[in-house]
């Protein structure tokens, strides 16, 4: 199993005072051949790993992404989890609620979609959503913040008891890289459509938005719930970091298969014939 260091992961924890200080092109002096070797020795051990979360059916994993427009995340995903069985993966995009959503609590649908004991949960946007893009998207003002933050908090402080193990990561690219994405996908069909209008928006308005995820994650970072901030501009080593990140937690957990006695014996079996 090839992950990265400790040193390398732990140097995109998150520093609360400057969370988004360092250059998200950075390489740590890796290169791309290394990390694409590595990356398809470790997907088998991650698949290997999350058979063993299953079948001992007592923690479950939450990996949360967040960033930008265009920082990858739904690529990550694709290349990262791809040999994860899906029958224990659970893997939820969410976009603007709905007016059914908005009927109840800004949590409520997210609550509902936190993985069963033996699951490994995605949240491909998450309930940080009810405090950035509720935000800019006009469904609530800021006075709301403060009580909706503490909201979050509480979720993730009750966490720990469900044995749910929460790993968050923000994908960052700068406002260079951003245009950059977003000119491709103007350019090729099979990436036009993900297109929106909001896209543009939040082009625009990049530096604000930043300047808010950057409270945000100073905010609700924790030793239980620490965030991540990962260099996004170069895809492969945003894969290789994620899925090192991903494999450490698996390593904190232990993972044997369990030992537990069959409901038959060998002789059971063969008397039945």
């Amino acid at each position: 199993m090839s992950r990265l260091p400790d040193s390398v992961l732990d140097d995109c924890l998150l520093d609360p005072a400057a969370p988004f200080a360092q250059d998200p092109a950075r390489d740590f002096g890796l290169q791309r051949t290394t990390a694409q070797l590595a990356l398809a020795e470790l997907r088998a051990w991650l698949n290997d790993q999350q058979r063993r979360l299953w079948a001992n059916g007592q923690d479950a994993l939450l990996l949360v992404l967040q960033g930008p427009d265009c920082a990858g995340k739904d690529g990550v995903i694709r290349r990262v989890l791809n040999s994860i069985d899906p029958q224990g993966l659970r893997l939820h995009s969410f976009k603007q609620p709905d007016a059914g959503e908005r009927r109840h609590d800004f949590l409520w649908r997210y609550r509902r979609r936190l993985p069963d004991p033996g699951l490994l949960g995605v949240f491909n946007r998450s309930y940080y959503e009810g405090l950035a893009s509720d935000l800019f998207d006009g469904l609530i003002g800021a006075t709301e913040l403060p009580a909706r933050l503490q909201r979050v908090l509480a979720l993730e402080a009750g966490l720990p008891a469900q044995r749910l193990h929460p790993l968050k990561c923000y994908l960052q690219i700068s406002r260079d890289e951003q245009k950059a994405r977003l000119l491709q996908r103007l350019q090729r069909p099979d990436k036009r459509w993900k297109l929106r209008a909001s896209d543009l928006l939040a082009y625009r308005s990049y530096e604000v938005r930043q300047q808010h995820w950057s409270e945000l994650l100073a905010a609700s970072h924790s030793q239980s719930a620490p965030w991540y901030v990962l260099p996004a501009e170069h895809r492969w080593l945003r894969d290789w970091l994620l899925a090192s990140l991903l494999a450490r937690e698996f390593e904190r957990l232990h993972l044997e298969w369990p030992d537990r006695p069959p409901p038959f014996t060998l002789d059971d079996l063969q008397g039945a014939d």
